[in-house]
């Protein structure tokens, strides 16, 4: 694809796909793939904590986390995701606006934790990405990164890249940013596996962290700033 704009693209993409995503997103925070994240965040970060949610979508996770006492700014790409996240996820503690993940439209060091669930994916440069979290996060910020594992469905997005053609979604594995983050000012603190129903009846106890990724559909990440 000539003059082929990884940023334009993914923005187009997620406007075309606003409203499926709003119809589906509560389910999803509450009792799909994403119903244990604001319960990991929550044990780890203090409340009243600045929290950038890096690629809201529509917001509900953004509401989910002012409804549990954080301050919360949303930054996506999307317009037509950030319309109906002032829409429908109005709270006192939320803010949201345009912008995309490779140039944040905030200042430097005025976070104090980021969230980025399922977006780091849908970058060109994912280095360019963590390096705009580590200049937007105060000392010691924390990073919650959900990264979808090798078992996720959207996964396929990326497929086209074999026959030679652009693709939007990146093929970056949880064990790969897991070592681009340590090589790159970050510490790692902790770590969720988020198992499809079939992997969640397999024993996983003795595994090395790298197969548990490997089983995974999306494994969370917590990071700290060096």
């Amino acid at each position: 694809m000539k003059n082929f704009n990884w940023n334009e693209e993914t923005e187009k993409v997620w406007n075309e796909r606003a409203d499926f995503w709003h119809e589906n997103s509560e389910n999803m925070w509450l009792n799909g793939s994403r119903k244990t994240i604001i319960p990991f965040i929550k044990e780890r970060l203090t409340q009243e904590a600045h929290v950038l949610d890096a690629g809201c979508g529509d917001g509900f996770g953004s509401f989910l986390l002012a409804e549990n006492g954080y301050r919360v700014t949303g930054v996506d790409i999307a317009e037509a995701m950030i319309e109906r996240a002032m829409q429908k996820r109005v709270h006192t503690n939320i803010k949201f606006q345009k912008g995309s993940l490779t140039e944040l439209p905030l200042e430097n060091r005025s976070m104090d934790a980021v969230m980025a669930i399922n977006s780091i994916e849908w970058v060109e440069q994912p280095l360019q990405v963590l390096n705009e979290f580590h200049k937007v996060l105060k000392p010691g910020g924390k990073l919650f990164l959900g990264l979808l594992g090798p078992t996720a469905g959207p996964r396929a997005h990326s497929y086209q890249r074999l026959y030679g053609k652009e693709a939007i979604c990146n093929t970056m594995m949880p064990w790969e940013f897991e070592r681009l983050a340590l090589e790159n000012g970050w510490e790692l603190l902790d770590g969720m596996p988020v198992y499809k129903e079939e992997a969640k009846k397999l024993d996983t106890t003795n595994l090395p962290r790298f197969l548990k990724q490997a089983l995974t559909f999306m494994w969370v990440f917590e990071f700290e700033k060096k």
